[in-house]
């Protein structure tokens, strides 16, 4: 967890400081858009607790990992009893217990919407 969250009740929605905070952190040594996507999926692997419940569609899954595409997407792989899928990360919404490291994903959210 980073240091300015131990011992603190995470605020959430995490500001906008917070968010841009986390996007410099993933993204210090990277050169360009590819580099910098691989700068969060690192995070995201190493600070993400997983697995983690949320509902898609309705539907309670099972977020088991996370991974990269060769088109350089981050997905969540989610299982559901025997299914299991890859769900752009994006995408995947939020439970309200939230896992350790969400702030990550938020942060990758708001990069990727250029904020």
């Amino acid at each position: 967890m980073p240091k300015a969250l131990k011992g603190k009740r995470r605020r959430w929605p995490p500001g906008k400081a917070e968010l841009d905070r986390l996007i410099e952190d993933a993204i210090v040594d990277a050169y360009g858009e590819s580099e910098q996507r691989v700068g969060f999926y690192t995070m995201l692997e190493e600070r993400l607790g997983l697995p983690f419940e949320t509902e898609i569609l309705g539907i309670s899954v099972t977020v088991e990992r996370i991974d990269m595409t060769d088109d350089e997407q981050i997905v969540a792989v989610c299982r559901r009893g025997r299914s299991q899928q890859r769900i752009p990360i994006l995408e995947v919404p939020l439970p309200k217990t939230l896992p350790e490291g969400a702030e990550w994903i938020e942060a990758y959210r708001h990069w990727a919407r250029g904020g």
